[in-house]
């Protein structure tokens, strides 16, 4: 397993101490592996959203292909027993 190294400052460590020992991690590399899972994940979810939105705008959608569900929306809210 490939290993990192870096340094971090004495209130970065204090606060990940505190997580060790209030149980939230098992121990310092694993808090950091968590925060770089969550990190790296992220990005990837930000990254995916940003190509989704440029092709909605490259491609708009048109009525035709959403409009049901706004007409489905009135239709459920007449529906409802206010």
């Amino acid at each position: 397993m490939p290993q990192l190294v870096t340094r971090v400052d004495e209130d970065l460590a204090a606060a990940v101490d505190a997580l060790v020992a209030a149980g939230a991690v098992g121990n310092r590399s694993e808090a950091v592996r968590l925060a770089l899972e969550q990190f790296v994940d992220r990005h990837r979810r930000q990254a995916i959203g940003a190509r989704i939105a440029a092709g909605y705008a490259e491609i708009p959608q048109t009525d035709a292909q959403v409009g049901w569900a706004d007409e489905a929306s009135v239709q459920m809210i007449e529906d409802e027993p206010w």
